[in-house]
């Protein structure tokens, strides 16, 4: 950290913070400064969040927030989580400030390639970053993930005298944030679930890209907030009433009912003489003759840049004491919690090590020559499962009975019952993409949430933020194709597997039948270092003889042979319920003395992280006579199809029909696969 034995002044141009030292007046002027000065040197950046919330950011961070800069993976901290994505710089401060590895370097460099500061905040790129904020609206749900898993948590280890999981979540949020529909589904389930856990400041600063809020939004939010459940305080002025602001803290800390909104007046680039309170200072540097303007406001020397007096310095030292206190009180209390309780006290260790117990036993085996929808075997692998996984969860947006991700003997998650393993999100597919990665990143819950696969779409940020995040959420997706039938287009997912392909380090699975699928649950269960999409059908598949055809295990080689035949003159690709037209068109082709082999491609993502050979060995280039076939749209495959190759599948969107009347009439079937192959071969 910079540091220098002089002091830049005090600030005697801009009225005092009521309840603050002069000593905390230089800390918020160094926030404030430090944040200009980055977005000034970068030419890019929003520098009028940080300048208004620094007086409140500084006070919950040295009087509230309980946290560890030299653990930043401390469990029991609280988190704070910056929705308002776009004020990072107020986060980014405040991290260097109290001691995070977070370089002052990297502030300088603040939007540059390799720095740790990006221009909006990304796990886990930098410490002390609870989640990737940036869309608005996903923070604040993020959060109330981090809720639910708190509470969960808390129900399942605490014992009375022994309270080794209890920290709040902390979030800042502005008018962009609650504005957006995603916040709004989930602050609805979180006053619903009277989660008194999470505190949302709501930085009023009346401001938006645009200009004034006034142009488009004019609802009372705290007479809405009030409406969902929640505990609501309006702490009017200027954003500098730091006494109220602590009393509203306080109030907040102290409800036992219900989740809290503190709506905070504040005003965005406070003490710019020309850019306060306008939309310039949102998305723009304020420009340096302004930066030295209001640095001589704040009594500051505007030659000075990253300048971080030893003042400073020294206050933010003792935050660095007060963790490493805070986290030793903490491992005292979970040693005599593990005396105490020796059989929790494992699994207390087991969880904090990131260990899952063993899933391959308990794998359910569905015999060959039955028929069941894959939608079905995930309801049958969860009840086998989940009993021996206590730290899983897992919900759905109101589709519970045809998701099937009710296992048996699975409680709701209520305010009453906080051990409830089952949640119940509602119709907000929304919010239940941001909150499943909320729990995740708690790092010991695991979750899981399903919903009809049309509906991906409406949960596509949050699925690309796990991917860019690396959380582990499981997205769970039934009625997988056409073969959902009288539905129609409406609920026929025709370009949404080819639309989750796109999204870099997503997993997406397409078992071919029941076996595949209880392979698939134990892949994205240990798979921890990113999300999981789990595509099911609603029609029932045959339960392929794996004596006959290759072990379902090669699922988690993302491509396998599922059948081959000496001398194959072509290739048949598939995934999912289209295996299954496959293997009859490749029957078919045997009776007509044509050699063939059957691939089986559940997951084209796992099969790009094979070996080269072992993809050759799959697909060899020998082999140019391809016929793929899937009940979507053809977009991607003609990477594996080559510039030759026939896709038999979708052009345009599904109809409403019996599904096998559709994927009749829309020629993706057996015989349309043989005369594919057929005409390549003539």
């Amino acid at each position: 950290m910079s540091t220098t034995t002089t002091s830049p002044g005090t600030m005697q141009s801009l009225p005092r913070h009521p309840g603050l030292s002069a000593r905390d007046e230089l800390c918020i002027a160094t926030i404030r400064c430090l944040a200009m000065d980055a977005i000034q040197k970068a030419k890019s950046g929003h520098p009028g969040m940080p300048m208004g919330m620094a007086p409140a950011a500084y006070v919950l961070w040295t009087r509230h927030l309980r946290y560890n800069p030299a653990r930043p993976d401390w469990p029991n901290r609280d988190r704070f989580v910056l929705s308002a994505g776009h004020g990072c710089m107020l986060l980014y401060s405040l991290l260097h400030l109290t001691g995070y590895d977070l370089s002052l370097e990297d502030l300088q460099n603040f939007r540059q390639w390799g720095s740790k500061a990006p221009g909006h905040p990304e796990y886990p790129l930098t410490p002390g970053v609870e989640v990737t904020t940036g869309p608005l609206g996903q923070g604040v749900s993020n959060a109330v993930g981090m809720a639910i898993a708190e509470k969960y948590l808390a129900s399942f280890f605490n014992r009375e005298g022994f309270p080794v999981i209890d920290y709040r979540i902390y979030v800042v949020a502005g008018d962009g944030c609650l504005e957006e529909g995603v916040s709004s589904e989930a602050s609805s389930l979180a006053g619903h679930l009277g989660l008194n856990n999470l505190v949302v400041i709501y930085d009023d600063n009346r401001i938006t890209i645009d200009g004034a809020t006034s142009l488009s939004f004019t609802e009372d939010v705290a007479k809405r907030y009030e409406a969902y459940g929640w505990f609501v305080q309006v702490v009017g002025g200027d954003g500098n009433d730091m006494e109220a602001f602590e009393r509203a803290l306080e109030a907040a800390k102290a409800e036992k009912e219900r989740p809290s909104l503190i709506k905070l007046r504040t005003h965005i680039a406070y003490g710019s003489p020309n850019k306060q309170d306008t939309a310039e200072a949102h998305g723009s540097p304020l420009g340096e003759e302004e930066v030295a303007l209001t640095k001589r406001r704040y009594g500051w020397d505007p030659e000075k840049k990253f300048y971080i007096p030893a003042e400073v310095v020294e206050r933010f030292q003792k935050e660095r004491e007060r963790g490493s206190a805070l986290q030793a009180e903490w491992e005292a209390l979970v040693t005599r919690f593990a005396a105490a309780h020796p059989e929790l006290g494992r699994q207390f260790a087991e969880a904090l090590a990131g260990r899952l117990p063993e899933v391959a036993p308990h794998l359910p085996v569905f015999p060959a020559g039955t028929a069941l929808a894959t939608r079905e075997a995930s309801g049958k692998t969860l009840d086998a499962l989940m009993p021996h996984l206590p730290l899983v969860v897992g919900g759905s947006a109101d589709l519970t009975p045809s998701n099937n991700t009710r296992f048996k003997g699975a409680q709701p998650f209520t305010r009453e019952d906080r051990a409830g393993r089952y949640l119940h999100f509602g119709v907000r597919e929304h919010a239940m993409g941001a909150i499943l990665n909320g729990i995740a990143v708690s790092k010991w819950v695991i979750p899981y949430g399903g919903t009809f696969f049309a509906f991906a779409d409406y949960m596509r940020p949050a699925i690309r933020l796990a991917a860019l995040s690396h959380y582990g959420s499981i997205f769970v997706f039934t009625h997988d194709s056409i073969g959902l039938g009288e539905d129609g287009p409406t609920h026929q997912p025709v370009e949404q597997l080819a639309s989750l392909r796109a999204i870099p380090g997503l997993i997406t699975l397409r078992p071919a039948d029941a076996n595949e699928t209880a392979v698939a649950w134990e892949f994205a269960l240990r798979r921890r270092n990113g999300p999981t999409a789990l595509l099911f059908t609603r029609q029932k598949l045959p339960v392929l003889d794996r004596t006959i055809y290759a072990p379902a295990a090669g699922l988690a080689r993302g491509a396998y042979v599922l059948v081959d035949m000496p001398g194959a003159k072509g290739v048949l690709l598939a995934s999912g319920s289209e295996v299954h037209i496959a293997l009859r068109a490749h029957e078919e082709l045997r009776a007509a003395g044509i050699p063939t082999r059957v691939v089986n491609m559940p997951s084209w993502e796992l099969f790009e992280l094979q070996s080269p050979a072992y993809r050759e060995e799959v697909l060899p280039l020998s082999l140019t006579c391809r016929v793929a076939v899937e009940a979507g749209v053809r977009q991607g495959w003609d990477r594996y199809l080559g510039p030759g190759g026939v896709f038999v599948g979708l052009e345009g969107f599904g109809a409403s029909a019996p599904y096998e009347i559709a994927y009749r009439n829309f020629g993706i079937t057996a015989e349309h696969v043989v005369a594919a192959l057929k005409g390549l071969l003539t």
